[in-house]
């Protein structure tokens, strides 16, 4: 049975009855992720949370469907790892000029760019395409339930293939995760410069010098209840969000209250 809030797997007929007001764009990467969880772990990720939460939306009433993934992600900085397949910021902008000139000759205004992957960084291409007369949003999806969810990391401070990451995998695609026993503690090497570190300035890290296996964080305490808790919890607020930006009227203060 196909889903019809899940544009690849819809059909005209489905599509031409509805009035679809909300576009999701899933967006991942394909970059390496210590040496347990798999080049798409991003990609598969965000693409499962994509699915649940237009599921949830739909369910609930939501005009909403969900694009098709893009599997690339910014890695200019992890390019000396094998196999690695980097995107320029630059084709991410024209990338999404593109779907949204279709979607609005389509008639959808609203678009909400999934990000699965923490080099994706969306805030230039939202204030370049201001004006293309579709509304956009940026959400770091694992980032939705870090409040509500972050005591359940035992090794905190980690950001890649750390515990977190690793749980959601056990939880979505154990299958395809190696043996703990691979990977490293993902410990990383701090600046040799203070100011690096501070929240004041930013750089691209070299990830080859920052990190020994490309991991940061240790996942070694990581299981599959601890990812079932936090994507729950995700899917819960991503859904309620969906729904009220879909059924928010476009008026002349939106999004505005």
């Amino acid at each position: 049975m196909t889903r019809p809030y899940i544009l690849c797997e819809a059909n005209q007929k489905q599509i031409s009855e509805r009035k679809i007001e909300l576009a999701v764009l899933p967006w991942g990467a394909t970059e390496p992720h210590n040496m347990h969880l798999p080049y798409g772990c991003d990609a598969i990720t965000v693409t499962r949370i994509g699915e649940l939460i237009c599921e949830r939306a739909y369910g609930d009433g939501a005009e909403v469907i969900l694009l098709p993934t893009i599997p690339y992600g910014v890695n200019t900085n992890l390019m000396s790892f094998p196999m690695t397949m980097n995107m320029n910021p630059t084709t991410q902008l024209a990338i999404i000029r593109d779907v949204t000139t279709s979607l609005k000759q389509h008639g959808i205004r609203k678009l909400v760019i999934l990000n699965g992957h923490g080099g994706n960084d969306f805030g230039f291409v939202l204030r370049e395409l201001y004006s293309c007369g579709v509304f956009m949003v940026s959400v770091n999806w694992w980032m939705v339930a870090a409040e509500a969810c972050g005591h359940l990391i035992e090794n905190k401070g980690g950001e890649h293939a750390d515990e977190a990451e690793t749980s959601w995998g056990l939880h979505f695609f154990p299958e395809l995760i190696g043996p703990l026993e691979t990977a490293d503690d993902g410990a990383v090497r701090p600046f040799r410069i203070e100011g690096l570190g501070k929240s004041w300035s930013k750089i691209t890290r070299p990830w080859e010098r920052v990190t020994t296996q490309g991991g940061y964080g240790n996942p070694h305490k990581a299981t599959a209840e601890k990812g079932r808790l936090w994507i729950e919890e995700s899917v819960r607020q991503l859904g309620a969000f969906l729904v009220e930006l879909s059924k928010a009227e476009m008026d002349d203060t939106f999004p505005m209250a």
